[in-house]
């Protein structure tokens, strides 16, 4: 038996972001006692108390926290579902490539146009992400296929298909101290400022936040860092710009990659384009 309603997860979600009844009410476009009544109905049914009120104050119980997380990946396939449906009836419905801006190894014209030969091809919609939130993309339905770096991009949950590999470059100004090397190791680069980037868990680098390569690339440029990247995402190389090989770096691998559970023709056929678009 299902015990919770989606609209009652989405009063519990929507009262724990807020951590304030009128606010979480006007959200939810309902008053705010049908809302503290929603509440106290919920938690009566789980037998938990999800809630900590206060004429002050509202906050989350280890039971409410719990909720929170996985109510919200709830609700988050809900929605998946609800569109994959919708698309899998779509006779005309169009194909999604999620990619970021010039992460395509320079494989994105020939790949569209295999594709274009597919007897089913369908018209492909380009959508750009940021650093790191292509995955999400996938996950949850916004889009069918998607272009990944490995072993940067979480693939967890994702069927994938390697295109390309590449040996990854530390990208420096043209007069730093490594800019006239053949070649450098990672120990090479201890003491220099990486990048941290904008949105990624575990970003691990001391200098400013960046959120794109074109930013880092500004930033490299007066000196404010060096960068380590897969050597297609500097090519070709600004002027002021060194790029040197990293000997001792993993490959990089760009791959298609798509939901694990989406077995639509639709998709298959754009992976058996790029497949073939790639090999020799």
């Amino acid at each position: 038996m299902i015990e919770l309603e989606t609209r009652e997860l989405e009063y519990v979600i929507a009262l724990a972001d807020e951590l304030h009844f009128g606010r979480a009410a006007a959200r939810l476009s309902i008053a705010q006692p049908a809302l503290s009544k929603a509440i106290r109905r919920i938690e009566s049914r789980l037998g938990v108390q999800l809630f900590i009120r206060s004429s002050r104050h509202v906050g989350l119980t280890p039971a409410g926290e719990a909720l929170r997380e996985h109510g919200r990946h709830a609700l988050n396939a809900v929605s998946a579902a609800v569109r994959n449906a919708r698309r899998a009836g779509d006779a005309q419905a169009r194909l999604r490539l999620v990619l970021k801006p010039g992460g395509d190894a320079g494989l994105l014209s020939a790949i569209l146009a295999e594709y274009a030969h597919q007897p089913a091809a369908r018209q492909v919609d380009i959508l750009f992400s940021g650093p790191a939130d292509r995955t999400d993309f996938l996950r949850d339905g916004r889009a069918d296929v998607g272009l990944l770096y490995a072993p940067f991009d979480d693939l967890d949950g994702l069927a994938h298909e390697t295109l390309h590999a590449e040996d990854r470059v530390v990208i420096v100004p043209s007069g730093h101290r490594l800019a006239g090397h053949a070649s450098v190791r990672m120990s090479d680069l201890e003491g220099e400022t990486l990048p941290c980037w904008k949105g990624v868990p575990g970003s691990d680098g001391t200098g400013p936040e960046v959120a794109d390569v074109v930013q880092m690339l500004h930033m490299i440029k007066v000196h404010r860092m060096i960068a380590v990247l897969p050597r297609s995402l500097v090519e070709p190389v600004p002027a002021g710009l060194v790029c040197v090989p990293v000997t001792d770096a993993p490959p990089s691998r760009l791959v298609l990659a798509w939901n694990e559970e989406d077995r639509r023709p639709l998709v298959a056929s754009f992976v058996t384009a790029a497949l073939g678009a790639v090999t020799p």
